[in-house]
């Protein structure tokens, strides 16, 4: 919210976009909606009441009469819910739904998708990966272009560990130092033994090459083996550990893996650390595109929210 109200005077002069905030649901704060507008500062201080009678998404859909909904609650790797059900329900109730989850992605992507195209309205997610980088907004500018495979750095939680193993620290310290840090979840499970990674993976071989897969076709394993001793060592032969997620279609169908690898020092990947993030895209015209996301700042994952609200509101 608040980078959406840092850019309120750019987006009305530059894209004539005026917008009021109706709505807001929070674990912390309950359902509060307000049609004629909440107050901005009173959401991001906490100091507003929840809304009597309001106690689902749809009541609360109806109360704020809302043309938009963000949506940005926790993944579920198992089904993707409660998400899925936050933006089934403003497509069906005629606003544009964008979110920053994962999992309804891998595990709703088409129903979703239909839903928006029948309604009218857009199914924008383009903070899912790589946090603001227009990676599906990047390729609605390629027209009729094949993917053919991709591979990359996609989790910064296990890029950041790595690092500060590298630098001297063993794993649980590398772990509580990525918390410290505001990078690592107090239960960094989805991180460190890759299903964020996989999540991720799954999502970009649904939407950009067009193949639904399932979590459980994905080979997945995280870092958690990894020794502190095995990471320095690796890191000393110029040939450090990552972990590398990689899809390729085949004769036979996608085949895909989330893996720690040790990288050669001539690739790219090689060079990313910390937070950074890095995707190498293999098509039937361009041998190559690579995209890396350089240490995100704060309001990166926000930025891809915001502009999927520019896409959605402007022709």
């Amino acid at each position: 919210m608040q980078l959406l109200l840092d850019r309120e005077q750019e987006l009305r002069e530059r894209y004539g976009i005026s917008f009021r905030i109706t709505g807001i649901a929070s674990r912390r704060l309950g359902w509060i909606a307000d049609h004629t507008g909440l107050d901005p500062q009173a959401c991001l201080s906490g100091s507003i009441s929840p809304s009597p009678g309001l106690t689902n998404v749809r009541t609360w859909l109806s109360a704020a009469r809302a043309d938009v909904l963000f949506e940005a609650t926790s993944l579920n790797v198992e089904n993707g819910q409660p998400a899925i059900d936050h933006i089934r329900a403003p497509l069906q109730h005629g606003a544009h739904a964008i979110t920053a989850n994962k999992g309804p992605i891998v595990h709703a992507y088409r129903d979703l998708r239909d839903l928006a195209v029948a309604r009218g309205k857009r199914f924008l997610f383009e903070s899912t990966v790589m946090d603001g980088v227009p990676i599906f907004s990047f390729f609605d500018q390629l027209p009729a272009i094949h993917l053919r495979g991709f591979h990359g750095i996609l989790n910064s939680t296990t890029n950041v560990i790595l690092t500060e193993m590298e630098n001297g620290l063993n794993f649980e310290e590398s772990i509580k130092k990525a918390q410290a840090l505001g990078i690592a979840e107090t239960d960094p499970t989805h991180d460190i033994d890759g299903y964020d990674a996989a999540v991720k993976t799954a999502a970009l071989i649904t939407v950009l090459m067009d193949v639904p897969i399932r979590l459980d076709e994905i080979p997945r394993e995280g870092i958690r083996t990894l020794t502190a001793e095995a990471v320095r060592a690796a890191k000393k032969e110029a040939r450090p550990y990552k972990l590398i997620c990689r899809a390729k279609k085949t004769e036979h169908g996608i085949t895909a893996t989330v893996r720690p690898e040790q990288i050669p020092q001539t690739d790219p990947m090689s060079q990313i650390t910390g937070t950074s993030s890095y995707i190498y895209f293999e098509t039937d015209i361009f041998p190559g595109l690579a995209l890396t996301e350089e240490n995100p700042g704060l309001y990166a994952t926000a930025y891809g929210m915001l502009a999927d609200f520019v896409r959605a509101v402007t022709p």
